[in-house]
């Protein structure tokens, strides 16, 4: 792969790291990334996400841009940088795209998944969120087709996006559930900070009979995060895919290292 623009895709188990975004007084992903890519490159390296996580939250599939200062053979940078990272840190596929590709701001549609378990289980305990007793998800999934559009999201930010407003247009909103486990999946083209968490712990307050199904119609005018209920915590959630229109990708080839 010649010289130029990449997307490297990442994974990651978000228990005790501080989300992908490099804190000044805690662990990042975007932190322990860029040294091993700075150790392989000889020379500073930088990573740009395609969004922050919270501390403690998951990724199945983050992806960040990097220029890659001359040519490289992918697998075996592949390979390196899974030799170097944190356990809790995996590099799965690399790509060469165009050189205006951005892994933030290029993106059309990012996915998360939320899950719960209602059998208390040690080896779900930090992937999956505990109740004791499942909630109504029929109440919860008519009160989910509620957010589907493009509206003010407000009500579910912890702060102000950082493009100047609150706008998200939601595609998808639905929870899947069968025995011991569930999951809530939403898409949208962006995601304000804490919104997922905050739009979980709202519907489950629903499916747990203390608001009504109309209550979330409520929230969403509000534009008040003190309308809505508590966050869920954040070992359920999982950033599970960022999509990106085709035409920003370049055919793949390998160079070897001289």
């Amino acid at each position: 792969m010649g010289p130029g623009r990449c997307f490297l895709y990442f994974r990651f188990h978000g228990k005790d790291l501080h989300g992908w975004q490099r804190q000044s007084n805690a662990l990042s992903v975007q932190e322990l990334a860029e040294n091993a890519l700075s150790t392989l490159w000889g020379q500073p390296m930088a990573l740009v996400g395609a969004g922050r996580t919270d501390a403690g939250v998951h990724a199945l599939e983050l992806p960040a841009h990097f220029d890659a200062p001359e040519a490289f053979d992918p697998a075996r940078l592949q390979r390196s940088l899974n030799a170097l990272l944190d356990p809790r840190i995996a590099v799965f596929d690399l790509k060469a795209v165009t050189p205006e590709a951005h892994a933030r701001f290029s993106a059309v549609e990012r996915t998360y998944h939320y899950h719960l378990h209602s059998d208390k289980d040690p080896f779900l305990s930090d992937r999956s969120a505990f109740v004791p007793r499942w909630p109504d998800f029929e109440r919860m999934n008519e009160a989910a087709s509620q957010l589907l559009g493009t509206r003010d999201y407000g009500s579910f930010a912890r702060t102000g996006g950082a493009e100047g407003h609150q706008r998200c247009a939601v595609r998808r909103a639905e929870w899947i559930w069968e025995a011991n486990k569930a999951r809530f999946e939403i898409s949208a083209d962006r995601f304000l900070r804490n919104m997922v968490r905050a739009i979980v712990g709202t519907l489950l307050e629903i499916g747990q009979r203390k608001r009504s199904v109309s209550d979330l119609e409520t929230v969403l005018s509000a534009v008040d995060r003190r309308a809505a209920g508590e966050s869920a915590p954040a070992q359920g959630l999982f950033l599970a895919q960022v999509r990106y229109p085709a035409s920003i990708f370049l055919p793949t080839s390998t160079v070897q290292h001289p």
